[in-house]
């Protein structure tokens, strides 16, 4: 169940400079039979694309032991799923490894948007 605030604080934790700031993007890395992937598919895929962190980082799906496409550099190879790199012209700036709830994921997102936009 979604929590009936997250939207709109999120959204006001954005402004539209962030959004339209730098390039961004959300790599998920992922796999057949995770239950963490099934679970945030579940609780926040068919969202994400319209929330503020969607607009301002789209989603780009990754299998965990793919070769990682050319012109993206991560600090270091995940090991878990899911793991969530942002990052900003195609270098990592941050990282979630794994996922336990929506409450958890919206507010690390967020703080790692933010951090990238200080940058």
């Amino acid at each position: 169940m979604a929590y009936p605030g997250r939207l709109a604080l999120t959204v006001l934790a954005l402004t539209p400079a962030d959004v339209t700031a730098g390039d961004l993007q959300l790599l998920m890395f992922e796999q057949p039979g995770c239950i963490y992937c099934a679970a945030w598919n579940e609780e926040i895929a068919p969202e994400y694309p319209l929330t503020a962190e969607g607009k301002a980082a789209p989603l780009r799906r990754l299998q965990l032991r793919a070769a990682l496409p050319e012109g993206l550099t991560v600090v270091s190879p995940p090991v878990l799923t899911p793991t969530f790199v942002l990052v900003e012209d195609g270098m990592e700036s941050g990282r979630i490894e794994g996922y336990v709830s929506e409450d958890f994921f919206w507010p690390l997102l967020a703080g790692l948007i933010a951090d990238a936009r200080k940058n």
